[in-house]
């Protein structure tokens, strides 16, 4: 790692971390300066040494975005596809119809996950929980990119499978899930000990109805010793919630507090469904209440529930209690600032409240509420001390003006379009809006390769043999031409 000094003069403005006020604020005709990895000063009138110095009129520094859920193994090859699929008679969910026949085969992930990455770091994105399948090479394609990455390798007792489209059963192999979650523990070491140190591992047994009690019991052990977060996907689906109450009586969020496992190790992969959301009738329950009280934290990712007529009760409500919140990229399209904005826009439209989805909890989860759950007091913020991995966004970006609250353009008018630069761990990773450490073509023709072979076999996974097309009809009907018809005056 170099120790050389980078200044960045004369920004028109800094997001930058007031640390005796705990929140962002807005510097004007500021100076921005790291050293190495490593911010230095953060304010007016740097005075020290600097051997490049960046002109920043015209632009404003924010802090990286901190993106705890995205699935870059898989959602990529699904574009196209799952926009509009979900199953009627299992909860208008995709979970268990639709995802297993489409998604990427493992010698296709990398392609896949590189394409994501890239789009994250477009919109600003310096740290991605990547919650994948375990496989090889990983670790070196996450690497590459120069993103920060937090490993997730998933594991789980089963998996879940439909006959019919309307009932779910559910495979068990526990063997496997043992094997599968000492796989994992060998990757995140692996992680952990990687020589770039931006990678680090979290704990991933799957889902809630996927794994046994003992399963999360032991990754919760792990963790603990590795003193990293574990996640798990929980809350997801009506047919999931109703799967828990039918094997224990209990809710999800209670089943979790009973087995141990709800506590501040815990973050909980989307957490939609608590007992009075208001498409579950279980009114005999507080699941708010035992969640704010475990200290647990929450992934929210509105984007691929709303495709489904799903949203989370909401961002506000949730952050406003104090229960820690943080922002993930789901699906597909890879893009945080967008994912924000719909944040917002579905907190205010789902409880007629616009309180309940403001700028401050979508800009605050997505970077100090990321880092807090992730463990990293060094992240989410621009203050000396903390690590080097912000934007550049230009403030003369016609979707940015007039740029009075340059937050707010960025977030519900200008998004990924007016990120000009990225750097994270001091090196730049994003310039003029270009990726530097993909090659987005090269792996985007891959992907495309990839999807196309994973089409074709879709009739062998598809419960009633249906193709790809069928699952998911075009938006319109194709035609080699048009038929004859009298001219239109």
């Amino acid at each position: 790692m170099t120790d050389k000094t980078t200044l960045v003069r004369d920004l028109d403005v800094v997001v930058a971390w007031d640390e005796s006020e705990g929140r962002h604020v807005y510097l004007q005709r500021a100076d921005f300066a790291f050293r190495g990895n490593e911010i230095v000063h953060v304010g007016p009138g740097y005075a020290g040494p600097a051997d490049t110095t960046i002109d920043g009129r015209g632009l404003m520094a924010m802090p990286g975005l901190v993106n705890i859920h995205t699935h870059p193994f898989s959602e990529p090859g699904n574009k196209g596809l799952t926009e509009e699929v979900a199953s009627d008679k299992l909860g208008q969910s995709s979970l268990y119809e639709f995802l297993p026949v489409f998604g990427m085969e493992a010698e296709d992930a990398g392609a896949s996950s590189r394409v994501a990455i890239s789009e994250l770091l477009k919109s600003g994105v310096t740290t991605v929980a990547d919650l994948s399948i375990n496989r090889e090479g990983w670790i070196e394609d996450l690497a590459s990119t120069g993103i920060r990455a937090v490993l997730c390798p998933m594991f789980r007792s089963g998996y879940w499978y439909t006959k019919n489209g309307h009932v779910v059963d559910y495979a068990w192999d526990i063997k496997a899930g043992e094997a599968n979650f000492a796989a994992a523990l060998k990757t995140i070491d692996a992680a952990m000990a990687h020589p770039s140190g931006r990678l680090s591992g979290m704990m991933g047994p799957s889902q809630i109805d996927t794994c046994t009690e003992g399963l999360f019991k032991d990754a919760l052990a792990e963790a603990r010793k590795r003193n990293i977060p574990m996640q798990t996907h929980a809350g997801q689906a009506v047919v999931e919630f109703n799967e828990m109450t039918r094997r224990h009586g209990r809710t999800p969020i209670e089943w979790l507090d009973d087995i141990g496992v709800l506590s501040p190790d815990l973050i909980i992969g989307h957490c939609i469904f608590l007992n009075d959301h208001p498409q579950i009738h279980w009114p005999h329950s507080d699941d708010f209440a035992r969640l704010k009280a475990s200290g647990a934290a929450v992934a929210h990712c509105p984007t691929v529930f709303a495709r489904r007529g799903i949203a989370l009760n909401s961002m506000g409500r949730y952050m406003d209690a104090g229960i820690p919140l943080g922002i993930g990229t789901d699906t597909f399209p890879h893009n945080m600032l967008d994912e924000l904005r719909l944040a917002c826009y579905l907190g205010r439209v789902l409880t007629g409240n616009y309180k309940m989805g403001m700028t401050r909890h979508a800009f605050e989860a997505a970077t100090v509420g990321g880092a807090k759950i992730l463990r990293r007091a060094d992240l989410g913020r621009l203050l000396p001390g903390c690590k080097a991995d912000f934007s550049l966004v230009d403030m003369t970006h016609p979707y940015m003006q007039p740029a009075i609250e340059p937050v707010r353009s960025l977030i519900f008018s200008a998004s990924d379009r007016a990120v000009r630069h990225v750097y994270i761990d001091g090196t730049q990773v994003v310039r003029d809006g270009t990726v530097l450490t993909v090659d987005v073509e090269s792996m985007t023709e891959k992907l495309v390769a990839g999807q196309a072979r994973r089409i074709a076999t879709v009739p062998q996974r598809d419960w009633a043999g249906r193709t790809a097309e069928q699952l998911a009809p075009p938006v319109y009907g194709k035609r080699d031409r048009l038929p004859q018809a009298r001219p239109v005056h």
